[in-house]
């Protein structure tokens, strides 16, 4: 089979695409017939070697923490799950990726694909759609009638996020480029913001203070700061890149989120992609063996959107 690999730290070019055998599940585990899998920028950090001291890989490593797909084989101790069924999940972030033609994924994190969607497309869900319900939710708290900051909603967190927090009841305000309006608005987002201007001090920012801010670039600590000064007392600032000022004031709480495997959770994003309440949003689909160039635009700022890699392998 096809496996997209890095046999070392590097850029973009140290991704290759090898023959390798299929691997065989064991107990507790499946095998996945790959539909598709997205890029994350987190694919980027541990091909970089950016996150050596948190993920430990093994060489050679496939990227590709998303899966869509259907189960090829399946593993002693599985239950619930037959072959052919057709599946989502959020693999181990240190484990070997879903950028090829089959995957070994654990029962544990799989969840029923969305039927209303091409299974490829799937692929755009768990990451993304797991950080904003953790970040909003779990985190945050994030209840009917609260305020929300959405700070760089453009891409595919952002997305989730508008339109969980909507159908939660919040009041949501997002930043977002003028070309992005129209989209975010037909998502959920009340009221958009160009663009913050971090030139001052504090932010001056229409319907502040918010009962959250969700910050989904880097900023820098000052930046961060400013933005923790949109938050309500007693409030709470929430990154993905950041994890917020180092000592809050009025009663702040600030947390970085880190994603993590949740079948539950992604299962009720699934039934909510069915039932027409959460939309997946796909900006380009490419195939596997463009792995590296997909990698080369999101380092030179060109990749815009949520690119899904499909495998047409047997």
């Amino acid at each position: 089979m096809r496996a997209i690999r890095f046999h070392r730290y590097g850029s973009s070019e140290v991704l290759v695409q090898d023959e390798v055998t299929r691997p065989t599940p064991g107990p507790g585990q499946v095998l996945v017939k790959v539909a598709g899998t997205s890029f994350n920028p987190v694919d980027a950090g541990i091909r970089g070697g950016y996150l050596s001291e948190v993920f430990g890989i093994a060489f050679p490593h496939t990227p590709g923490i998303d899966v869509a797909g259907t189960l090829a084989e399946i593993g002693d101790g599985v239950q619930g799950w037959g072959a052919g069924d057709a599946v989502v999940a959020l693999l181990p972030m240190d484990a070997p990726g879903a950028a090829a033609d089959y995957v070994l994924a654990p029962a544990a994190a799989l969840a029923a694909a969305p039927k209303s969607v091409p299974l490829a497309d799937a692929a755009a869900l768990p990451v993304a759609g797991l950080t904003a319900w953790q970040a909003m939710f779990e985190i945050a708290g994030l209840t009917v009638g609260q305020s929300i900051l959405i700070n760089g909603a453009t891409g595919a967190v952002g997305g989730y996020a508008i339109q969980l927090a909507e159908q939660a009841g919040a009041v949501v305000t997002a930043t977002a480029k003028p070309r992005e309006a129209d989209r975010l608005r037909s998502r959920g987002a009340h009221r958009l913001i160009n663009y913050l201007d971090f030139t001052t001090p504090s932010l001056d920012v229409a319907s502040a203070p918010f009962d959250v801010v969700f910050n989904l670039v880097s900023t820098t600590p000052e930046q961060t700061e400013a933005l923790a000064g949109l938050v309500a007392d007693g409030g709470f600032y929430v990154g993905t890149m950041t994890s917020g000022p180092e000592n809050p004031r009025r009663g702040v709480r600030a947390q970085r989120v880190f994603v993590r495997s949740d079948a539950a959770q992604l299962a009720g994003l699934v039934e909510s992609v069915d039932d027409r309440r959460l939309h997946i949003d796909v900006s380009d689909r490419r195939p596997l063996s463009d792995a590296a160039a997909v990698h080369e635009d999101f380092d030179t700022g060109r990749l815009t959107g949520k690119t899904i890699l499909v495998s047409s392998g047997d």
